[in-house]
């Protein structure tokens, strides 16, 4: 009889949950330990689209794609170019038979969370440290306490990961763009107006070294990005995020020029405006196997969001993962397997997604970006045709 370890995740992200819910839909059990209080404590972030091959293919392993299909937004998968006089440059308004579908982060992770029993997540344990015991096992040091022993740490707790330092020296290295987060409410109601400018899916707009991109996320809500290539602390040293009416004056003063049209973006935004810097860990990124400590998503491979990569390659991280810990007689082979074969997995979106930095906001920024909208549509049409 197969004999699995006791087993730790730290991180109720996409990554973590999918890892835990195959397992439990096969029996073994695992303990999900995640420092916010409870699920909805903080923002999860915007809309993303889940790939066939990646993001799709763990939620059928986990036994979650009818789930899916009913929180998956496929008319909101259009794109549009416009320069900054407004001038429309490119429009894909007919996407909504493309394979890769919008859906919250929220709505993501509350279908992951439903489909676990409430005991499996402990929340309110932020992890200090992954305490080694002789005999191989580990004990985890939270903020209220001592958990353990585990066999297996996995580590899905994110870029500044506590559980990488175990096997890996490297820390995510500032790509050199910042985002300047901002949102709209209600935006069908509220403002029709940009509602019709930004359309089912999302905007983008590069000129001047700088740039901003608005997606339709659920409930009528525009999520922007003002993107700038700048120092790290910029943003804190620029703009008074605790007093949101001069940040967005601020930040609109950032693209003078631009036509109103589309700064009216920020002006119509709500108070939420928050400075993210982008930062990534080196391309083909790994470390040698240690008994007892992997990781998935971005403690082990964060990448820039640019080609949205980063959450479907945790989620596939998660489901295969499982596949190994399920199929191999061995757990600790199993781990290792899993962590060579995801180390030349990552390899390729990681490129892709270092390369993105490298051109964004380049003095070819505009016309690179027409040429990566016009390929995806004619990608997505020969698809569709054959």
């Amino acid at each position: 009889m197969t004999s699995y370890p006791r087993i730790a995740i730290i991180g109720a992200g996409p990554g973590g949950l999918t890892l835990a819910r195959i397992l439990h839909q096969a029996g073994v059990p695992a303990i999900v330990f995640e420092r916010e209080e409870h699920a909805l404590s903080r923002p999860q972030g915007g809309t993303l689209d889940l790939h066939v091959e990646s993001g799709q293919l763990a939620l059928r392993r986990a036994g979650l794609y009818r789930e899916f299909l009913a929180i998956a937004r496929y008319e909101d998968q259009g794109s549009r170019l416009y320069d900054k006089h407004g001038a429309l440059l490119f429009a894909d308004d007919d996407a909504d038979e493309s394979d890769r579908p919008e859906v919250d982060r929220t709505a993501l992770r509350q279908t992951l969370l439903a489909s676990l029993p409430s005991e499996v997540i402990r929340w309110n344990h932020g992890l200090r440290e992954v305490r080694p015991r002789d005999d191989g096992t580990y004990d985890l040091v939270f903020e209220n306490g001592t958990v353990g022993p585990f066999d297996l740490v996995v580590g899905a707790d994110g870029s500044w990961s506590k559980v990488r330092p175990l096997v890996s020296s490297y820390r995510p290295q500032y790509s050199g763009i910042t985002f300047i987060e901002f949102g709209i409410d209600d935006v069908d109601a509220s403002h029709p107006d940009l509602a019709a400018l930004v359309g089912r899916g999302k905007i983008g707009v590069e000129a001047d070294g700088k740039s901003l991109i608005v997606q339709r996320n659920g409930n009528a809500h525009l999520r922007g990005y003002a993107i700038f290539r700048v120092p790290a602390d910029w943003a804190e040293r620029t703009f008074d995020f605790a007093a949101p009416a001069k940040a967005r004056a601020r930040l609109m003063a950032e693209f003078e020029g631009w036509t109103p049209e589309i700064l009216r973006l920020i002006e119509a935004s709500n108070d939420h405006i928050v400075s993210r810097p982008i930062y990534a860990l080196p391309v083909g990124h790994h470390w040698q196997n240690r008994i007892g400590i992997t990781l998935l998503g971005d403690a082990a491979h964060v990448m820039s969001p640019f080609g949205g990569e980063g959450v479907n390659m945790a989620m596939l991280d998660a489901a295969e993962l499982s596949r190994q810990l399920l199929e191999q007689a061995d757990w600790k082979h199993a781990v290792q397997a899993y962590e060579a074969e995801m180390f030349e997995r990552v390899i390729e979106p990681a490129e892709q997604a270092a390369e993105a930095v490298a051109t964004e906001l380049s003095h070819l920024g505009a016309e690179l970006s027409l040429q990566h909208y016009k390929a995806h549509l004619e990608a997505r049409q020969q698809n569709a045709a054959a």
